[in-house]
């Protein structure tokens, strides 16, 4: 997997990339060029054999601070509605990447996380926390909606519609406890205990079978928009296609000798 890229952080191990913003001065903002060199990497993970998992980190005590004032707010507001256009899709962009890229994706958020940064952890499959996160949904308080980035569908699906929105009505922050409480956040660990507690879930993940994450992740994805009915055939027509893999034949076979299967994600 490339990791010789310009705008964020990215180091791969062992089948986990860890990749992060890389401006903890100014609490890791996006910016036009982030943005788009993400998105292109998380398009890039599907047809990747290397990676199995995603581990987007905290830098410096903050996950991310959202898009930059200066970068990317101030020219927004003088550019044209084609201009526009073209920025929001891009955003909106990186978001289905990350829905689509076929591997898990653990958020370790510390600190700072709002804006596009809180967006991009609602993105992600699993998130660990710290007490000290703080995630926020901003775009009101900039004056804008709070339909931001898929923000509408993807947030009340995992806290509830009248929290999500109390939150996007009225930009506030969700506290570490409340994401808890709430199931945005799977775990809350000390922060000294963040990148080791990530890592431990990825290494998990990753000696999984990969091939039936994939399908797990396209499944969540897919089901959104689906009626019950479809959804059932739909996993019945997954569930067969994974029956024909070789990690479903190690595991009954490691089952059988009372051993614990080694899958290889094919």
């Amino acid at each position: 997997m490339r990791t010789d890229v310009k705008h964020f952080r990215c180091a791969v191990k062992d089948g986990v990339a860890t990749v992060a913003l890389d401006r903890p001065e100014r609490k890791n903002p996006l910016t036009f060029e982030s943005y788009a060199e993400l998105r292109d990497w998380f398009r890039d993970l599907v047809y990747d054999d290397e990676v199995k998992v995603v581990i987007f980190a905290s830098n410096g005590g903050n996950f991310s601070s959202g898009g930059d004032v200066h970068d990317i707010i101030g020219p927004l507001t003088k550019m044209s509605m084609k201009e526009l256009l073209n920025f929001t899709r891009m955003t909106g962009d990186l978001v289905k990447a990350i829905v689509n890229c076929g591997r898990p994706v653990i958020a370790a958020i510390d600190g700072v996380c709002v804006g596009a940064g809180a967006i991009i952890a609602m993105a992600s499959d699993l998130r660990i926390a710290t007490p000290q996160a703080k995630v926020g949904f901003l775009f009101t308080r900039v004056g804008l909606a709070g339909c931001d980035m898929g923000a509408c569908a993807i947030l009340p699906r995992i806290i509830g519609q009248g929290r999500a929105a109390e939150l996007l009505y009225t930009g506030r922050s969700m506290s570490a406890e409340e994401g808890a409480a709430w199931g945005f956040h799977n775990k809350l660990v000390a922060a000294d205990q963040l990148d080791a507690e990530a890592l431990e879930w990825a290494t998990r993940l990753a000696a999984g079978p990969n091939f039936g994450h994939m399908m797990t992740k396209t499944m969540l994805a897919q089901e959104w928009s689906m009626s019950i009915e479809q959804a059932i055939e739909a996993e019945a027509q997954a569930q067969a296609i994974c029956m024909q893999t070789g990690d479903f034949e190690r595991a009954y076979k490691a089952f059988v000798a009372k051993e614990h299967p080694v899958f290889e994600g094919n």
